[in-house]
């Protein structure tokens, strides 16, 4: 008989820790580069009021070998296996599997076919990763001699004449139960901090941030939290440590993964990420992961926590890095830490890039990045700001001056609306908009390429449904504007935004016209903005992503007025003369061609250079730009011959 995992769905939580252990298992015990890579051979199933996880039975007359027309799948030790290389791709023995659980999976450059089941993780000292990390016990291996007890102990039961003695183990719903409600931070009331730009979403106090730590149900080793965060910050554990042995405790594991995280747990979309993969998610609020994480480092800071590098030993080597955003401080941070010496080359007065001057100080206090220039520099790490690469210093004369280089730039150049009087006066881009009025909150003077504009009682129109809309948004209500509305093209269920974000903006005014597309900036005579032309529109079939496509409504047109309109369409990539003139290949986009897994993740055409973060990938996150930098440090480390410790 064939050994085989099973899972009672009666203690089974839909953590996923199974699926996340399964991969890890597969993958030398590392996180996948890429989503693509996450490929369990055993799923949790979800529907209303249950879950379970389901895997290979590894069915003694086995239908899936049966189907196989090229014979690679085969019974090796009681287990269904499948020759890898042998496998044609035909979904055969996708279809014949009963229980759903056969996966062809085509390589991402169509170079390869793999038939993936569970192989009871062969070769693993310990037996299978799921039932190992199961943290509730729910996955079992079913051996022959387990099966064999378990009816040789029925069997002594019923004979005794007292009848099977029923067992019951905590089920996973009287443990959810259990479990204390999420409890958000308190915010300032919206008619306060409309009129600053204070942060507005108050820290936890202690006794708040202890009772929601304790929620954690830490689900195995590795969670399906720590997978869906980019930079796979072991959250559980971070957790485990703060309850336990205190804030600085947990910062120290938290910075093996993440070096800015009083930011990120203030900016990251965690609803997108981490806490929308939590298992408590829909059983009374997902972990406050954000919240938590930004206690937890500002406590530590504050305290006067900060990195120990006394074993680190200095290997002569040296790398620029161009960008001071979090793409060029991740990459900074790690190279730091292992004994490269680190320029860091930047054209903005202070670190951050747009974590400074284009986020707005109501959602991230300016003073933590000036604080942790103050860190990164007791590191070794050396600023070179109000300088620019291509303009004050050449990239030829940083080639020959430093080992390697890092390029995280960025993407500054805004997408234009491309419709009739964009050039009118009282039309801007986002960008512009938020690093003017950023500049002019830190005491910085307005430049022709960030100027300020007013928006003081004006009706201004902010045209976008993302995170940079509603920071245009909320920004044009601290400047008094008389209203303030957005209007995106689909409905907003459909908006690429943080959801709290959205709640933020309606708490403090704004308006939002849902289903409209922008057909012509009115102006009159004088060339003034008057108004913006739209078009209502429906919600259509599903485009290449799975997001539904917006359609035009006929003879649905009106003028919505306005005085001031900022485009918030994102951005793209700009100009970056420099680099091509030393031979590095760009897409037909702009962006820098590099990849993570390159033999040297992020490494570009010329050997010499290595790219991360919006540069490459286009705009995204701030933790995605970091994961970047920290692959492309790990790429620049194996270039320099530089040994890490594992």
């Amino acid at each position: 008989m064939s050994s085989f995992v099973l899972a009672s769905a009666q203690r089974c939580l839909g953590c996923r820790a199974c699926e996340v252990a399964c991969v890890m298992a597969h993958n030398q015990q590392r996180h996948p580069l890429t989503p693509q890579g996450f490929l369990p051979r055993v799923r949790v199933v979800k529907s209303v009021g249950a879950r379970n996880a389901v895997s290979c039975h590894q069915c003694e007359s086995a239908p899936c070998q049966a189907s196989c027309p090229v014979a690679v799948i085969s019974r090796r030790d009681g287990v269904i296996q499948v020759a890898q290389s042998g496998c044609i791709g035909c979904k055969s023995c996708e279809l014949a599997c009963p229980f759903g659980v056969m996966q062809v999976v085509v390589d991402d450059d169509e170079s390869g076919v793999q038939a993936l089941k569970c192989d009871l993780c062969e070769g693993r000292e310990g037996g299978p990763a799921c039932v190992a990390e199961c943290p509730t016990g729910a996955i079992a291996l079913m051996t022959p001699q387990w099966l064999g007890a378990q009816g040789k102990a029925r069997r002594q039961q019923a004979a005794s004449g007292k009848g099977l003695a029923p067992t019951r183990p905590v089920t996973a719903e009287q443990l959810l139960a259990a479990i204390a409600p999420r409890s958000e931070p308190a915010k300032r009331e919206a008619a306060e901090r409309r009129q600053d730009s204070q942060e507005i979403v108050l820290a936890f106090d202690a006794k708040q941030a202890q009772t929601q730590a304790e929620r954690c149900l830490s689900c195995g080793t590795h969670s399906i939290c720590e997978w869906t965060c980019p930079l796979h910050n072991p959250i559980p554990r971070w957790l485990e440590r703060a309850r336990h042995q205190g804030e600085q405790a947990a910062v120290e594991l938290l910075h093996q993964t993440n070096c800015l995280p009083e930011v990120t747990g203030r900016v990251c979309p965690q609803d997108r990420l981490c806490e929308g993969a939590c298992t408590l998610r829909d059983e009374g609020g997902a972990v406050t992961i954000g919240n938590l994480e930004r206690y937890v480092a500002d406590q530590a800071l504050d305290q006067g926590w900060r990195p120990d590098l006394s074993d680190v030993v200095a290997t002569g080597k040296r790398v620029a890095v161009i960008g001071a955003g979090p793409a060029g401080l991740a990459c900074a941070d790690r190279l730091a830490r292992a004994g490269v010496a680190v320029t860091v080359f930047d054209r903005h007065p202070e670190i951050g890039g747009l974590l400074t001057f284009g986020i707005p100080a109501f959602k991230l206090d300016k003073s933590l990045l000036a604080r942790r220039r103050e860190i990164f520099s007791a590191m070794g790490i050396t600023f070179e700001l109000n300088c620019e690469v291509g303009r004050d210093i050449a990239l030829p004369q940083l080639l020959t001056q430093y080992d390697a280089l890092f390029v995280g730039v960025g993407t500054y150049r805004a997408m234009r609306a491309g419709i009739p009087n964009e050039e009118a006066s009282g039309v801007c881009a986002a960008l512009p908009y938020l690093i003017g009025y950023t500049r002019r909150e830190m005491g910085l003077e307005a430049s022709p390429a960030w100027p300020l504009r007013d928006m003081a009682g004006q009706r201004v129109v902010v045209l976008g449904g993302g995170d940079t809309a509603m920071d245009c948004v909320r920004t044009a209500l601290r400047q008094r504007a008389q209203e303030v509305t957005c209007a995106y093209r689909r409905d907003e269920a459909n908006m690429p935004g943080s959801k709290k974000e959205v709640k933020h903006a309606r708490e403090e005014g704004a308006s939002f016209e849902f289903n409209v597309q922008p057909l012509a900036f009115e102006t009159d005579d004088q060339g003034q903005l008057t108004g913006v032309r739209m078009l209502r529109t429906r919600m259509g079939e599903p485009d290449a992503q799975g997001r539904r496509r917006p359609e035009p409504i006929p003879d649905s047109e009106f003028i919505l007025a306005a005085d001031a309109a900022i485009v918030a369409f994102g951005f793209h990539p700009h100009a970056l003369p420099w680099l091509e003139e030393m031979g590095v290949s760009l897409t037909r986009d702009g962006r820098i061609q590099a990849s993570v897994t390159s033999p040297r993740p992020y490494q570009t055409s010329h050997p010499q250079i290595f790219a991360g973060g919006d540069a490459v990938r286009g705009a995204d996150l701030v933790v995605t730009a970091m994961a970047e930098g920290q692959h492309a440090a790990r790429g620049i480390l194996d270039y320099l011959g530089v040994v890490t410790r594992p």
